[in-house]
């Protein structure tokens, strides 16, 4: 397995706006970005904490995108 950087949630975030997803909405803590063609997913922000391996794998199943294609956007 290829070491992937620990990586925040304001972070993901900057990046998956780049891949053309937009904040639609806040409730507390957690961040709802959908893109335009429909894929959603929810991104928890929670101040000096990484997102998780699992948490992240989830993400990057919702957003239909690959761990090269979000490396490229960090």
């Amino acid at each position: 397995m290829t070491a992937f950087p620990s990586i925040t949630g304001t972070r993901l975030i900057r990046a998956l706006r780049k891949l053309g997803f937009e904040v639609v909405r806040v409730k507390g803590s957690h961040h709802f970005l959908q893109h335009q063609n429909g894929r959603c997913t929810v991104i928890p922000l929670h101040r000096g904490e990484a997102i998780g391996r699992g948490l992240l794998a989830q993400i990057l199943r919702d957003c239909d995108i690959t761990k090269k294609e979000l490396k490229k956007n960090l």
